[in-house]
């Protein structure tokens, strides 16, 4: 069970039913019906986002962006546009770049060098551009914390325009004009639009035509929204309809060379192939440092050089998968020596720093806490980290701002650099902002189901009629449904035992299903056992043969099975709180030895690196499918036990558990000396 919570929602019956009559299929129905669609227009309105899009100049200070540019380009003044290293700054570098050189503009561009530039406006790069004549630099997807620069900007002579998305300060940058949609003078509510989204809104309000400026960039438009997950609601989500439909007869030919070498069909593109294929491909040039691969790849109009220019950007994703894994198995050695606490935060001496943010986002997922990675080089360490549950990064860079050079970012992902000096003081504040945050209650770790579903539902031409909710991803996921009263009637692992194949059955009906990047052991499950999934429907074909299967997101115990572990939790919380049992309850809670060996086979086989994350519900389960059963609340009393010896140490984080095991202690351990068995023991006897 990956989630402690799942929240399985229910729409509206009669809008369900008003939806299916509009022709809708009943599973779109459902979960349109689920996700506050209440009739058959607002559903309409939200999946097709054919409304008018908003006035560029609704953007602050978008008048005075426009006019500074069309007087550049009146004079015929060189102007630079800087951007960033990832597919959205990268989209929108082009997609300016481009637009102005098709209005008559002398235009060149820079995209710093992440390793050696970092992240953002630097002096050297400003100075190199009015070197080349710059008089007007424009930024796109960075620049709103970037006040020293734009001073600096002043001292040259050289204006400066900042384009950005990110959230920002009270203090704005002093420049010509600082356009961004999380301005905090910005009226209405917020406008969440990528990097790329901005500065099509800045080359629109040139030009005086959205639709013009739409039609010529809307690959490069819907490429930087989806990789940068924008909510795809409202212009957004038009935004990447037109995209997708214009990267299906791309006239780039770096596109269409980088979608034929990914074995992309631009007939069957989807938001998911741009966020799973595409983006890490064009991401890995700014994280390897040639980032000016991807710049040329859209730019160019020379067919055999996109071929080779996409073969180059598929090798350097190659190689930073590689980078990626090293840098993940030594977080987690480091992990196993020092423990996770609320917030992960790590320093590793030249980590490479294109990559970190990846192994950020891998390791917050796993150990549910948000995460920060420092790669250090002398005396300074840049960083990157990744939320979870809902942390606002931004707000805690914001808190800590005297301990770091420099920050910048969002709620979900943010960037910072910090002196070697500063990085244990900001371990200890970040985890104790990240532990009030847990115990606030705002934090939100639970799996989002649409709705629950009838089996007979599943039929190949409902699951086919879902690609009605597409384009998907954030604001608008992927369907999550719900089935109770399965029974595991066989699996077996596949992909070199990576994945899990299951056959699940319900009154009479045989559903196949896929649980991706687990095992049986850690899904805990076996045959025979009576179990309930979170799926997203899918048609599967092998071997010219379609079928229903189910894509697994999570897989729990039934209602009874867990009812009896929620029964043994409620047993040991009386326990823990102090509270005496009864002879009967204290015999339920002591364990065996042949209990506490078990557990040790166990955590021995299982923790990688010596550190073990896994859900308390479950392991009782993944115990007994390892040979040794063990009742659940005995499970979490062994845990106390072993802790308490100094065997291993133990931390709990709502249902999962983090163990690591700890050195062979230098004399024997005798386990009934442990004053909790003692006690157990006591009670038991009715002492």
């Amino acid at each position: 069970m990956k989630y402690g919570i799942w929240n399985v929602n229910e729409g509206s019956g009669q809008a369900r039913a008003a939806l299916e009559r509009a022709g809708f299929g009943p599973l779109t129905a459902a979960v349109l019906a689920a996700r506050g669609c209440d009739t058959p227009e607002t559903a309409r309105t939200f999946l097709l986002a054919d409304g008018p899009l908003e006035d560029p100049f609704a953007l602050r200070d978008m008048d005075k962006a426009a006019a500074r540019l069309h007087q550049a380009l009146t004079r015929g003044e060189t102007i630079a546009v800087f951007g960033d290293y990832d597919v959205d700054g990268i989209t929108a570098t082009c997609l300016l770049t481009e637009f102005l050189q098709s209005q008559g503009g002398r235009v060149i561009y820079h995209i710093p060098a992440r390793i050696e530039e970092g992240y953002g406006l630097n002096t050297q790069a400003i100075a190199a551009l009015r070197d080349q004549g710059a008089s007007l630099i424009v930024t796109v997807d960075c620049g709103i914390t970037a006040d020293a620069e734009a001073a600096y900007c002043r001292e040259l002579g050289v204006d400066l325009i900042i384009t950005d998305h990110h959230e920002c300060r009270d203090e704005l940058p002093p420049a010509v004009a600082v356009v961004d949609p999380h301005r905090k003078d910005q009226p209405g509510p917020v406008r969440y639009l990528a990097g790329v989204g901005v500065a099509f809104k800045l080359a629109a309000a040139i030009v005086g035509s959205q639709e013009a400026v739409l039609q010529r960039f809307a690959d490069l438009i819907c490429l930087g929204t989806v990789a940068d997950v924008m909510p795809l609601a409202g212009e957004n989500r038009a935004f990447v309809i037109r995209g997708l439909k214009a990267l299906a007869e791309t006239p780039r030919p770096g596109l269409a060379a980088l979608m034929a070498e990914c074995g992309c069909d631009g007939g069957n593109l989807t938001a998911g192939t741009i966020g799973y294929t595409l983006a890490p491909r064009i991401n890995a040039a700014g994280r390897m440092g040639r980032v000016t691969l991807a710049a040329e790849l859209f730019l160019t109009r020379d067919e055999a050089k996109a071929r080779d220019l996409s073969r180059q950007l598929c090798a350097l994703n190659r190689q930073r998968q590689e980078v990626e894994a090293g840098i993940y198995q030594e977080a987690l050695t480091m992990l196993a020596r020092t423990g996770s606490g609320h917030a992960i935060v790590l320093a590793g001496e030249h980590w490479h720093q294109g990559v970190i943010g990846i192994v950020a986002s891998r390791l917050a997922e796993e150990f549910g806490c948000p995460a920060y990675l420092i790669c250090l080089d002398g005396e300074k360490g840049k960083a990157s980290s990744r939320s979870y549950g809902g942390f606002n990064l931004f707000a805690s860079l914001e808190a800590q701002a005297h301990l770091l050079e420099s920050y910048g970012g969002h709620e979900q992902a943010a960037g910072f650099t910090i002196r070697r000096g500063e990085i244990d003081a900001f371990r200890t504040a970040v985890d104790e902002m990240a532990r009030d945050f847990a115990a606030s209650g705002q934090r939100k770790a639970a799996l989002e189901i649409d709705c629950a579903v009838d089996p007979a539902l599943l039929t190949e031409e409902n699951i086919l009629a879902l690609d009605q909710l597409e384009p998907c991803g954030s604001g608008c996921p992927k369907p999550v449904f719900f089935l109770d009263g399965l029974t595991v009637e066989q699996l077996n692992e596949v992909g070199g035992g990576r994945h899990l194949r299951l056959k699940l059955s319900r009154d009479g009906q045989s559903l196949g299903a896929i649980f991706f990047s687990t095992t049986a052991l850690r899904a805990g499950v076996a045959a025979g056992d009576r179990v309930e999934v979170a799926f997203t429907p899918q048609i599967n074909e092998f071997r010219g043969v379609r079928s229903v299967q189910l894509n697994l997101v999570d897989i729990r115990p039934d209602r009874e099975t867990r009812r009896r572990t929620g029964t043994a939790r409620a047993l040991y919380d009386k326990f823990a709180a102090g509270e005496r049992l009864n002879p009967d309850e204290a015999a339920a809670l002591l364990p065996e030895r042949e209990d506490f060996s078990a557990l040790w086979r166990y955590l021995a086989a299982q923790a990688k690196a010596g550190l073990l994350t896994d859900d308390l519900s479950c392991l009782s389960r993944k115990l007994a499918r390892a040979g040794g059963a063990i009742r659940p609340g005995r499970v979490r009393i062994c845990l106390d036990v072993l802790a308490e010896r100094g065997l291993i140490t133990l931390e709990t984080v709502r249902e999962r558990i983090r163990v690591r095991l700890c050195a062979a202690p230098g004399k024997k351990v005798n386990l009934d000396e442990s004053p909790i068995l003692i006690t157990l023991r006591d009670q038991k006897a009715g002492d």
